[in-house]
């Protein structure tokens, strides 16, 4: 997966922006203001950091070593840092919707209606 394709997969979804909070070369993700999604743009190869459950990011950490790897200057108990290039696509699908679901699941109740309300 390249990184357009990422970004086409997470823009897709439900209540999804993206803008260049911190710099012009990091894109970042969010679903109704939350981030789940960072994708340094600069990076070669393609990297996004993606929020992820702690035990389940040191299990892909074991699994996929040096491939996903702990959240670079993100928190590294709660984020991996993956590179594109080097997992299959439809893995990498599945841990942004992971990371999309876990942001989902926190919102407020005046949040979780709004987003309930967006087609």
């Amino acid at each position: 997966m390249n990184i357009e394709e990422f970004r086409l997969y997470c823009i897709a979804k439900k209540g999804v922006t993206e803008e260049f909070p911190f710099d012009a070369q990091t894109l970042v993700f969010k679903v109704m203001g939350k981030m789940f999604a960072l994708a340094p743009l600069e990076r070669i190869p393609s990297q996004v950091n993606l929020k992820c459950d702690p035990e389940r990011a040191i299990e892909l950490r074991e699994i996929h070593d040096g491939i996903i790897i702990p959240g670079y200057h993100m928190s590294k108990a709660h984020w991996n840092t993956l590179y594109l290039e080097n997992l299959p696509p439809l893995l990498i699908r599945e841990l942004i919707d992971h990371s999309y679901d876990l942001i989902v699941a926190k919102f407020t109740k005046k949040l979780k209606a709004e987003f309930d309300a967006l087609d």
